[in-house]
């Protein structure tokens, strides 16, 4: 199971690098939500601990560990603001320069 989890994440890895080294702006915003997503896969399996209990019962034994978890929540939401940022920055180029192929936009340099 860890195996094809691995696997799993790799691959997300790898599609998100793919897209984000694309010339369009929408697949580079598509790659920075695939990249978010896998991160916190990863986060999540490298934090997973099989407790007895879960980690906010009041029953006795060994507790799983919440901090994954709680890491994870704030990726998301860090994540989210980080790619309200990208939208905002491709609708303000698209906007500007009438596409969002990075080719086209060659005034950037000024």
């Amino acid at each position: 199971m860890e195996l094809l989890f691995a696997l799993s994440i790799g691959a997300l890895f790898g599609i998100a690098l793919f897209q984000l080294l694309r010339r369009n702006f929408s697949r580079i915003a598509l790659g920075v939500i695939i990249l978010s997503n896998a991160l916190n896969l990863f986060l999540l399996s490298m934090g997973a601990y099989d407790g007895e209990v879960a980690a906010y019962a009041s029953a006795a034994g060994q507790r799983s560990d919440a901090l994954p978890q709680a890491l994870v929540l704030t990726a998301i939401v860090i994540s989210l603001g980080g790619l309200a940022f990208v939208l905002a920055l491709m609708y303000i180029l698209s906007i500007r320069y009438n596409t969002t192929d990075s080719d086209e936009v060659d005034r950037l340099k000024h």
